[in-house]
């Protein structure tokens, strides 16, 4: 499927938003008290986190590829 430059460059950027909400997402699971208590929620966002990361990556590509 081809995608324009403009809906890769806004994928991109809600990437990243979501990123950037997610790392919050992270800080504040860790920071917790009872941080063990929260740890699949932070396994989950931390691997979320990852799995945006590489889409990121390959938008990057696309668009240098554009």
């Amino acid at each position: 499927m081809e995608y324009t430059r403009e809906e890769l460059l806004e994928a991109k950027r809600q990437i990243g938003s979501t990123v950037h909400k997610l790392k919050e997402v992270v800080k504040t699971f860790e920071a917790k008290e009872n941080a063990e208590r929260y740890k699949s929620q932070t396994t989950l966002a931390k691997r979320r986190i990852e799995a945006f990361s590489l889409a990121n990556g390959l938008i990057e590509k696309e668009l240098e590829r554009s």
